[in-house]
């Protein structure tokens, strides 16, 4: 059958070299459109669960934050491992899950979970589900700059408090809404804040405590939805 297989190809050579020649056209289409990555990303499906305790030592994290937080979770359907670790002031928990199980379906159950472990947390503490992503994912770095001699309205130099600013406000929700961007994380410049240094004498003699002035500005920052004003019926 080779010998026949080979004495067709040698009478028919042109046909031979026409279909070699358009596997390679097809060959290098597929190249050109095959998404192609160096480094696959061979990271099963799994769902990270980080929180903060400012304050708290490594034996309190694992002890007050760590521990409440895999007993709750414990018994998840199609679980395959968890594995956590507790560090000076953060707490992190993986959950690794069997190959297949829809990515969506694990955090909601995932979530579910943490409503009930949040009311045995201290009051500091938060746990947050990490994006949907791995270490293997793609990752973008970009930095935000002010132009040469670029001044703001007021006739003063950007300063790196102005470029934070415009970053968190302007920058990154635009860019969430790109398709496959999955976190934005911010790193350097200042965030913007308001002290404000108490007069504690000035209080006493107002009969006001500190209570009273964080309570005030609570109050004052807080953010409500629109509304209307009703003044004797009229609107």
């Amino acid at each position: 059958m080779l010998e026949s297989l080979i004495r067709y190809s040698i009478r028919h050579r042109w046909l031979v070299l026409a279909a070699t020649l358009g596997l390679i056209i097809l060959g290098a289409f597929s190249l050109m459109r095959l998404p192609i990555d160096a480094v696959p990303d061979i990271t099963n499906v799994q769902v990270q669960i980080n929180t903060e305790a400012p304050g708290f030592t490594p034996l309190e994290i694992e002890q007050r934050v760590t521990f409440p937080i895999e007993t709750a979770l414990s018994g998840i359907p199609r679980t395959e491992y968890t594995r956590s670790l507790s560090r000076y002031g953060l707490s992190q928990i993986t959950i690794g899950f069997e190959d297949g199980t829809d990515i969506y379906w694990a955090r909601q159950l995932i979530a579910e979970r943490l409503q009930i472990a949040r009311t045995q947390l201290p009051v500091a503490a938060d746990p947050v589900m990490g994006p949907i992503a791995t270490g293997l994912g793609e990752i973008y770095m970009y930095t935000v700059e002010a132009a040469p001699g670029a001044l703001r309205e007021d006739g003063r130099p950007y300063t790196p408090t102005d470029l934070r600013t415009l970053h968190d406000w302007v920058v990154k929700p635009q860019l969430r809404t790109v398709k496959g961007v999955v976190e934005i994380n911010t790193v350097g410049g200042f965030n913007r804040e308001v002290q404000v240094e108490p007069h504690l004498l000035r209080l006493d003699a107002l009969n006001l405590t500190l209570h009273d002035l964080i309570h005030a500005i609570e109050q004052n920052g807080e953010n409500r939805g629109a509304g209307y004003i009703e003044k004797n019926g009229e609107i």
